[in-house]
């Protein structure tokens, strides 16, 4: 918030100094830097609580890189808008001239950026002179404790040091030696002082309901940070909530996908409205495309498939035909084994459902592919709603029906792009790609959409992910 409040600070002072000493022409509201100053100063702290109800100074935002920038984006635009409502209802003129408010803008959202840049910077240096070190008691024997050890070892670069496990230490010492293992909970306490414990995980629940208390009661009691994790990790994904059942019972509502309600309305909207006006500005290319591919390959122009969307309902996808007629609408096994290379199957499969310079294919096909511009008609069916411009992959039945959590996949509209396409479809399983699909489904914000939206942009331009 320090930093927030310094990077605002010096991008109002910067924009007054731009207008004021390095333009000749005169300003239309010569004010004085001090006056300026001392009202920027006054507002700053409600530009601050406008960033503090975007979410900005919660400590999930801080994994989230790409969501802080888009928050602080519109933190910026609302708080200008702030500002600019507070200068009109004001009977004198806080801004110079007209260009001072565009420039704050700007280097406000600038500054903002390389502060928090420079916090993170800082924060893992001070790291190797253990400031701002989280002291961290482990508590469970599972798989769960194991990732943990692993991922947090090495303080340093985690902030994260771990000062003890407990576990059975017949089973626990040997895969943990370095770190001190207690055989129960009461031990570690005994042992280690509750001052030198920040922070307690809790991997595993005991058959004993006082143990559990004891745990929770301890944390509370010396005011160190707890958290539980769950040993069935598939049911505390996608969206929690806690309720009042029946107005005095509290329960935990765990939603297969974060997109339902006003988030899948969002979606929709923001599919017919974007997809609507990609597809009005592709047009004239996909008038030239499927005049070459009348040309060089004849009629159809276009390619249809049953594919699978949201709650297991079929459509018809709509491509650009990319393959020779004599394979059109084949699958895989039947067009390899059609033209008599059924060994070609193994390597496409390998090679992350790719060959290079796939004999299926004409060459107006290959470089469509090549380029993803064989998938511009999917916007046709994202206008009409059977896609959206984000989601997981559309499949035929037969792939889908195969993979044991399709039902996850498809509790929302499958996507014109998805979380597999940007993260390097060739050189991922089909199973990890899936399993991308379902961290997509149970994380959903729109956010990542953007993002996803995003890096979409470059792996088109750099041709990475196209088959």
């Amino acid at each position: 918030m320090l930093g927030d409040f310094l990077a605002l600070a010096l991008a109002f002072i910067g924009a007054y100094l731009i207008r004021s000493r390095l333009y000749t022409a005169p300003v239309a509201h010569p004010i004085p830097g001090r006056t300026y100053v001392g009202i920027f100063l006054a507002l700053l702290p409600f530009w601050l609580l406008i960033f503090a109800l975007l979410g900005l100074y919660k400590s999930s935002i801080y994994e989230k890189r790409f969501s802080e920038i888009g928050r602080l984006f519109i933190g910026s635009f609302i708080g200008m808008l702030f500002v600019m409502s507070y200068a009109y209802v004001k009977i004198n003129p806080i801004f110079p001239s007209k260009l001072v408010p565009v420039y704050a803008f700007l280097l406000s959202f600038g500054f903002l950026v390389i502060f928090r840049g420079l916090a993170r910077a800082i924060r893992f240096w001070l790291f190797k002179y253990e400031v701002g070190i989280t002291n961290l008691l482990i508590v469970g024997n599972t798989k769960v404790a194991d990732e943990l050890v692993r991922g947090l070892g090495n303080w340093r670069a985690s902030g994260y040091r771990i000062v003890g496990i407990v576990g059975n230490k017949e089973h626990t010492k040997d895969r943990f030696s370095s770190f001190k293992v207690f055989s129960s909970f009461q031990e570690a306490v005994a042992k280690l002082r509750a001052s030198d414990i920040h922070s307690i995980v809790q991997t595993e629940l005991y058959s004993s309901n006082q143990e559990n208390n004891y745990i929770l009661e301890f944390a509370q009691a010396n005011h160190i940070a707890y958290r539980f994790i769950p040993g069935n990790a598939e049911l505390f994904v996608g969206n929690i909530a806690v309720e009042l059942f029946r107005s005095s019972i509290p329960v935990i509502a765990v939603h297969q996908t974060a997109l339902f309600g006003w988030g899948r309305i969002v979606k929709r909207l923001f599919d017919l409205l974007l997809g609507g006006l990609i597809l009005i500005i592709a047009s004239p290319f996909m008038l030239i495309i499927a005049l070459a591919i009348l040309i060089t390959g004849g009629w159809p122009i276009f390619f249809r498939q049953t594919r699978l969307t949201r709650f297991n309902n079929e459509f018809r996808v709509f491509k650009f035909r990319t393959a020779k007629k004599e394979f059109n609408g084949l699958t895989h096994q039947q067009a390899f084994a059609k033209m008599g290379k059924p060994e070609l199957l193994k390597t496409f499969y390998e090679n992350g459902e790719y060959l290079p310079d796939d004999p299926r294919y004409t060459r107006v096909g290959l470089f469509l592919r090549k380029t993803s511009l064989d998938e511009l008609p999917q916007l046709i069916n994202v206008v009409k709603g059977d896609l959206s411009l984000v989601g997981p992959r559309a499949l035929i039945p037969q792939e889908l029906n195969e993979h044991e959590k399709r039902h996850a996949i498809l509790s929302v509209k499958s996507g014109l792009t998805g979380l597999a396409q940007v993260s390097g479809r060739r050189s991922i399983s089909f199973d990890k790609r899936r399993q991308l699909d379902i961290y997509y489904v149970q994380n959903w914000s729109f956010w990542l959409d953007v993002t996803i939206l995003v890096k979409t942009i470059r792996v088109v331009f750099s041709g990475r992910g196209a088959a």
